[in-house]
Order: C-alpha cells, then structure tokens, then sequence
C-alpha cells in the first residue's frame, strides 16, 4: 500500500543551539589567505531572523569539487569547503573561508530556518563573473540579491545579507533531488 506524501516537519528553532559546532564558521586552515563574508538573516517584514542556521560550501582554490573529509572537525591545517554558521540574535553571520576560485566565484548556501518547511538553497557570487548563466538569466534587481558587496576599506570582507520574502527577496534555486 502506498501511502501519500506529507510536508516536511518546521525545522526549529532548537536545531540553531544543537547543530552548530566549534569553529563552524571557521572554513579557512591557519595561515591561510581568507576572505570574510558577513550578514544579517531577515524575514519578511525585515526583522532579524535569530536562530537561521546556514550551511556554505564551495570549491577548493585549486577548482576541486570534491572537498575533504571531517568537515565536523577543524584541525586549523585541511579545507574542507563546507561550513555551518548560525546567525547570533541579531540575525547576524560570519564567515572566515578561502577565496573562491575563479572558475566558480562563488559560495553555495542552504538556509534553515523555523517556519520554512523546506531549506532554501542560493548562492553568494563575490564577484560577477561575465557570462555566468544563473546570473544573466536574472533582471538586474533580482541578481543584485545574489551579489556580496565589498566592505568600504575592508579587501576581505564582504557583505551578503539574506530576505527570506517580501520586498528585495533574495533569489532561491529550486534545487530538487537527483538534480
């Protein structure tokens, strides 16, 4: 007997204090060159959102898709390419990670947050590579969601906010098993 599909359970907010984990936020190994990116979560109204948890992942420097393993555990030396950051009361984030390379100039990232039923996936572009075909598919104000903008007198860092709705949402890819 097949049994019908059902929606997913609301995620949270519990998971915000029992997924993260130490040096979550911390992708870049010492030592090495590392970029910032830094944001707020808002909901649709524009309130923070406090207990958003969002996972990154991106392509190694030297291109390599294939990351490395212990991603749960930071030994300061190997680049995983993936990161778990959770937004403090403010709805503030801060990633430390390692430039991404130029073939794909920029991070993935996937939101949870309570009252999604699902996660969003997106995607932090921090420069606007030329003929990139997600972000010519979009009009200009939409693709300006998917832009981190540089931080005035800061080089590293960059700043990426998410709107989960509403007014200056931030474009989110449909992104569905076996793609």
């Amino acid at each position: 007997m097949l049994l019908p599909a059902t929606p997913s359970q609301t995620i949270g907010p519990y998971y915000g204090t029992a997924l993260p984990f130490p040096g979550g936020g911390d992708a870049a190994p010492a030592g090495h060159p590392a970029v910032t990116v830094h944001g707020h979560v808002r909901d649709g109204e524009g309130a923070p959102v406090p207990d958003a948890l969002l996972e990154f992942w991106q392509a190694a420097p030297d291109g390599s898709l294939t990351g490395a393993p212990g991603s749960l555990r930071r030994d300061g030396r190997t680049f995983t390419g993936w990161a778990r950051v959770p937004t403090d009361r403010d709805g503030h984030y801060v990633l430390r990670t390692l430039p991404p390379p130029g073939g794909a100039p920029y991070l993935a990232l996937c939101v949870h947050a309570r009252g999604l039923n699902r996660h969003l996936f997106t995607r932090v572009y921090v420069t606007e590579p030329p003929g990139d075909p997600l972000l010519a598919s979009l009009p200009a104000e939409r693709r300006a969601t998917l832009l981190a903008r540089r931080e005035a007198g800061q080089p590293d860092a960059y700043r990426f906010d998410v709107k989960l709705q509403g007014e200056g949402e931030t474009v989110f890819l449909d992104w569905s098993a076996g793609d």
